[in-house]
């Protein structure tokens, strides 16, 4: 397992700390219905940062995770910004998170960490035809790469689906963590983002 490190950049739901512990330690996120695994490398991340990404963030799909409701993508050639927070964690860990996002086991063999050896052709790599198998580089920071993946489709190709209450909790609770917002701010971006 690659222990070189990277920053995983959320837009969504892993903005929360105690949602990405489930996909590092494993278990039962709040608000989820489903239990995560964990990755082979439970270790919490080394540092976090609240940053802002310049595409757009848009909801779509029907989360069976949340309830129902559009879940959190991320659109690099629509003008943004979108607020995000970045992990400094390991490529396994990277890895690993995102097997699971895609409803996968983590696993020594898993081709996405030969990728991540090096920079990614284009500033992209789609790893497959899932909603979030589709990563992007979306700048440096402290001179290692920040990565975050989504679907393979724009948001104006898809129908906007606005995300379920359980959902927008978590990725307040996200925002508020990383960034000190107050519901009221929280809204009214939200609002912004699906308005």
């Amino acid at each position: 397992m690659s222990t070189g490190l990277v920053w995983y950049v959320s837009y969504g739901s892993n903005m929360s700390a105690a949602r990405l512990r489930s996909y590092l330690a494993g278990g039962l996120p709040p608000g989820g219905s489903r239990v995560h695994p964990g990755a082979r490398d439970p270790s919490p991340p080394r540092a976090d940062a609240a940053v802002d990404l310049p595409g757009a963030l848009f909801f779509a799909g029907d989360s069976s995770q949340w309830g129902g409701g559009g879940v959190a993508f991320y659109d690099p050639e629509v003008p943004g910004p979108t607020a995000a927070r970045a992990y400094l964690l390991t490529v396994g860990q990277l890895v690993d998170l995102a097997a699971q996002e895609m409803y996968r086991v983590p696993r020594d063999d898993d081709p996405l960490e030969a990728v991540l050896a090096g920079p990614l052709p284009g500033g992209r790599h789609r790893a497959g035809p899932g909603l979030y198998e589709t990563l992007v580089e979306v700048g440096r920071r402290d001179d290692l790469p920040m990565l975050t993946f989504t679907s393979p489709h724009g948001r104006d190709t898809v129908t906007a689906v606005p995300p379920s209450p359980a959902y927008a909790d978590v990725l307040f609770a996200g925002l508020a963590e990383s960034r000190g917002w107050t519901r009221e701010r929280f809204d009214a971006y939200l609002a912004d983002v699906t308005g």
